[in-house]
């Protein structure tokens, strides 16, 4: 088990965790919750022994194999499917120890060597390195491509196959849904139901956590405690802890008051969709989850638009794309004030290049974009955060968009998003991913939309901010247009959702449970296409690869054995050769020679040096043979 006994430690001067003390028993799988900056991501280092704690004691078993996500990948010429599989760092030493045996001609050692690799699953490595790879969004053509052709992004995902690619008895995963998209986090999902180890995982994502997790471990004003059961058990729990201060449980009445208003409001105009069904329960289900938050320091709400025309943007028959090359085909899209648009799809369909359209970022390359009178579009991209000038402040950054409000007034607002106090004027170019997603949050609200195009906003969020974001989006009448790999965001914002897949945008008739399982179904027929993939293709190989190195075995065992006992004989002929070579060479054998001893020797001499010539002959012929077996 991981024992915390009294633990503390920190960063520097600042205290993260004092006087610690937990029990965490292997199989389980454990979320790590918390503010961001409170110490998950500096458990993970004290784990990995990158960081010392300042007093008491963490112990776990010092035989465990621990697995994380490395924080850089060099740009390697290596094969990405071969990066992925030196994640096993044993398969890989026994790649490497088979060679150095087969070299050595030890057949004993090979198949010694041959009987681990068939036990590590040596034999299916291949196959499931490149399932991993799948999973994650790669594609076939992708296997042999050098890890330095891709971009950060896919190397993150290349690094995280490499991880799950070790046979690992602790794993840890920093934010592993970041760098996803939707259909990548359900296979992420699944996996690590199946995972048989230890899990700690440090993740934002509400849905993430109650579907994979066993135990939560909340990181809070320097303590922690473990609580039984998924991210919402957890929540329930913190809600009655809450509740039992008094100015908690005021406010939690009148911000569960507040939103059951809203969401009568809503049930009363739903469409009979079931998307829009789909939100209503999760509307409801969020009076619950409102309790759990009402400490948070996130307060903000979207700004009223200066104006809001009938119609908002519009699309008839646009083709999308860069070049001359189409990714997205006749898009029709109407957008009207209060719509709620969730586009759905796998990688790489085209979702992030279909919003560019929208945005007015990429022109379509045919068709009609027309924007209404008085269209203010807030775009939130997937690197917004590289827009920000590093040596500005928050306060810099919104005094240059709007001169003429009031310091105060724009101090209120960041202290909204808890840019408060002297952070409000510190450079930005420090802060956490986080922090400067937030800002440029702020930034896009600010400015008033009435169209928010938003694509992956919650990618560095914690979730105290999520969920600020996911309440300001109920109460803002601003049109929304969303992709998100944050299913409990997309469950409570879009009332309909559209699927871009094989270069179409269609409406999507279902929800995202119906869309989890129309990908399981893409992946089916995937495999099914490919029945090299299937389990049975696999066992298939294995057990041809076992009979194979059998028969290899067969055929080395006795060249081994001739060659080691030619190596055996010749040593000592060549010692007796030439010591006869020098008797023979002696002038007194002849002064009184005998003769018979003399012809006894002479006969000697010219079998061993026969002997000698043929072993030597043998053993080339031998070489020869093991090499064109190895070969």
């Amino acid at each position: 088990m991981i024992l915390l006994r009294n633990l503390s430690y920190g960063r520097g001067s600042e205290p993260l965790v004092t006087d610690a003390s937990v029990q965490l028993h292997p199989g389980w799988k454990i979320g790590l919750v918390g503010a961001n900056g409170c110490g998950k991501s500096s458990f993970f280092a004290l784990l990995r022994g990158e960081l010392h704690q300042e007093s008491g004691d963490l112990e776990f078993p010092g035989a465990w194999t621990v697995a994380h996500v490395g924080q850089e990948t060099p740009a390697l010429p290596q094969p990405a499917l071969e990066f992925v599989l030196d994640g096993d760092v044993e398969l890989r030493e026994v790649e490497q120890a088979i060679a150095v045996a087969e070299a050595a001609h030890d057949g004993e050692r090979i198949g010694a060597l041959h009987a681990r690799y068939a036990e590590i699953e040596g034999y299916s490595a291949k196959a499931r390195a490149a399932e991993l790879m799948s999973g994650l969004g790669f594609s076939n053509s992708d296997f042999e491509r050098p890890v330095a052709e891709f971009s950060g992004g896919w190397r993150v995902r290349l690094n995280l196959g490499r991880a799950l690619m070790c046979r690992s008895d602790l794993l840890l995963l920093d934010e592993p849904t970041n760098h996803l998209d939707l259909d990548a986090v359900l296979w992420l999902e699944g996996w690590l139901k199946r995972y048989p180890g230890t899990l700690l995982l440090i993740s934002h994502d509400r849905d993430f956590l109650d579907a994979v997790m066993s135990h939560i471990l909340h990181f809070d004003q320097c303590r922690l405690k473990l609580y039984t059961g998924n991210y919402s058990a957890f929540e329930r729990a913190r809600a009655e802890q809450l509740a039992l201060q008094q100015a908690m449980h005021e406010k939690q009445q009148r911000e569960v008051a507040h939103l059951h208003s809203y969401i009568e409001r809503f049930r009363a105009k739903a469409t009979k969709a079931r998307q829009a069904q789909s939100r209503i329960k999760a509307l409801a289900r969020m009076e619950e989850v409102a309790a759990a938050h009402v400490d948070t320091l996130f307060t903000f709400g979207f700004r009223e638009p200066v104006a809001m025309p009938d119609t908002l943007l519009e699309l008839r028959d646009a083709v999308a794309g860069y070049g001359d090359k189409a990714v997205i085909a006749n898009a029709n899209l109407f957008i009207r004030p209060g719509e709620r648009i969730a586009l759905l799809g796998r990688n790489g369909a085209g979702k992030s290049t279909l919003v560019k359209m929208l945005a007015g970022v990429l022109p379509p390359l045919s068709g009609l974009r027309r924007e209404g009178k008085g269209l203010s579009i807030g775009y939130f991209a997937q690197h917004q955060v590289e827009s920000l000038r590093p040596e500005e402040s928050p306060l810099q950054h919104l005094m240059r968009l709007d001169k003429t409000t009031r310091e105060q007034d724009h101090r209120n607002f960041l202290g909204s998003f808890d840019f408060r106090g002297e952070m409000a004027t510190q450079p930005c170019g420090p802060f956490s991913g986080g922090e400067k997603s937030r800002l440029a949050l702020a930034l896009l609200i600010w400015q008033r939309p009435n169209l928010l195009l938003l694509d992956e906003p919650t990618n560095h969020l914690d979730l105290d901010m999520r969920e600020a974001l996911t309440l300001a989006l109920q109460e803002t009448d601003a049109a929304v247009v969303l992709v998100s790999h944050d299913r409990h965001l997309l469950r409570t914002t879009a009332d309909s959702l559209y699927l871009v897949d094989a270069g179409k945008m269609t409406p999507f008739e279902g929800d995202l449970d119906d869309y989890a399982n129309w990908l399981a179904e893409q992946r089916n027929a995937a495999s099914s296409a490919m029945p090299d993939e299937s389990k049975a293709a696999r066992r298939e190989a294995r057990e041809n690869a076992e009979k194979n190195r059998q028969q290899l075995l067969a055929q080395r065992r006795p060249l081994v054995k001739e060659a080691e006992k030619l190596e055996k004989l010749m040593p000592g002929w060549q010692q007796e050769k030439d010591q006869l070579d020098e008797r023979l060479g002696d002038p007194a054998l002849y002064s009184n020679p005998d003769r018979t001893l003399l012809e006894s020797l002479l006969k000697r001499q010219a079998q061993l040096a026969n002997d000698i010539e043929h072993a030597e002959m043998r053993w080339l012929e031998i070489q020869e043979q093991l090499e064109g077996l190895a070969g």
